[in-house]
């Protein structure tokens, strides 16, 4: 070979090897833009209303939010104590962009229209602020007030047009609406085909009446996202829990989330007596995980 042909071969090695790292980086670069893309449209525009529904002691109020377009698995989402309230709205907001029709009631409509409180300067400690829970909770909690409830909300969400009813419901609650899924699970358990609680309240109590007697009515597959400090308080009940859904055959998963606090998934959540946020982001970020998984499985 002459010194031409090989000054020739090296040049062209040379073009070769910037082409390819030229093509690589267009590649990458587009993979890049693909992902952002990809992500942009995750997210469907949604599209909220504010509704009220009539029930068998009155009319409530609520929010409904679905996406703009297409049909969607129904979703009832029961808030906690602090009822229905901008993060609340938020969180329907939220699982609405992912693909399912929200509907989040006011469950103290009983006594009044929401809101009713700013949960973010609730004071735990201060008995006047607890005594203007407990009514609220009362009114929701008294014998077949969420059954009647369920049975009204599960009734609202399949006529709405945007609702697919030939897949399941999915039902989610927080604090004292883990109970209520349980109730709206057991009560309607042919449409009801994902209930997820978390860090609910008195899932397991000594009476007649506690919800994880439920099981054997329930036909829903479960999540249970517990709370350390819940857990701490009462740590038998989830395995009384754990048994009574299994002895039913219910596919359910529970588990405790480490460090956790009762109220960790609520971004409004006041600070604990130490000055500590309850909140607690990537634990509520797992929790959403959970949830979505538990849906995309279950809701079809």
């Amino acid at each position: 070979m002459t010194e031409d042909q090989k000054n020739q071969q090296k040049n062209d090695k040379q073009r070769g090897d910037i082409a390819r790292r030229e093509f690589v980086a267009v590649s990458v670069a587009a993979g890049l833009a693909a992902t952002a893309v990809s992500a942009e449209a995750a997210g469907l525009e949604v599209v909220e209303t504010n509704v009220e529904i009539k029930t068998p002691d009155g009319t409530c109020d609520a929010a409904y939010i679905h996406p703009k377009t297409g049909t969607h698995a129904g979703v009832l989402l029961w808030p906690d104590a602090f009822g229905l309230r901008p993060w609340t709205r938020e969180m329907g907001k939220r699982l609405a962009a992912e693909g399912y029709s929200v509907l989040v009631p006011n469950p103290f409509y009983r006594v009044s229209k929401a809101p009713f409180t700013d949960a973010s300067n609730f004071n735990f400690q201060n008995q006047d602020d607890m005594a203007k829970l407990r009514p609220l909770m009362a009114s929701v909690n008294a014998d077949g007030a969420a059954e009647k409830d369920a049975v009204a909300y599960i009734a609202f969400l399949d006529a709405q047009k945007e609702v697919n009813k030939s897949k399941k419901i999915g039902t989610q609650g927080y604090c004292m609406g883990g109970p209520l899924i349980m109730k709206t699970a057991a009560t309607v358990p042919n449409r009801v085909g994902a209930a997820a609680s978390f860090h609910g309240g008195g899932l397991v109590n000594d009476t007649p009446n506690s919800p994880h007697l439920l099981a054997p009515k329930i036909k829903a597959r479960m999540y249970f996202g517990i709370a350390t400090s819940d857990d701490m308080t009462r740590p038998d009940d989830k395995n009384k829990l754990r048994e009574a859904l299994a002895a039913a055959k219910v596919q359910a998963e529970i588990e405790v989330y480490p460090g956790t606090q009762h109220g960790w998934c609520m971004k409004d959540m006041p600070k604990q007596a130490n000055g500590m946020p309850i909140y607690n982001q990537a634990d509520a970020e797992k929790a959403w995980g959970k949830l979505l998984a538990l849906y995309k499985a279950a809701l079809a």
